[in-house]
């Protein structure tokens, strides 16, 4: 897996919402805020198992009701589709929408 080209980073990141890219690394991040811990736990296992299913693992901390997470593919030292694809996966399952496996 490579990295994005500047014309894919283009294409795709725009795709992405609320995701910012990280100043000091190739990597992108955002903040979700849910109700309360349980629900956000149960987001945590929900994206846990798809990123297991994609061995492409985030990186995340979860603080009460917060949870922040960083994307990057550390094999590739940068953004690839894999982070995008995960980043989706994540604002599908916020949004409370059933993603096809």
């Amino acid at each position: 897996m490579s990295p994005l080209s500047k014309a894919e980073r283009a294409e795709l990141l725009s795709a992405l919402d609320g995701w910012v890219l990280t100043p000091d690394r190739d990597a992108i991040h955002k903040r979700f805020v849910f109700d309360d811990f349980n629900t956000a736990f149960g987001w945590m296992t929900r994206v846990a198992m798809v990123a297991e299913k994609l061995n492409h693992h985030p990186e995340w901390t979860n603080v009460y009701c917060n949870v922040d997470v960083t994307l990057t593919t550390h094999d590739a030292k940068g953004l690839t589709r894999r982070d995008v694809e995960l980043a989706h996966h994540m604002d599908q399952f916020a949004a409370g929408l059933t993603v096809d496996d």
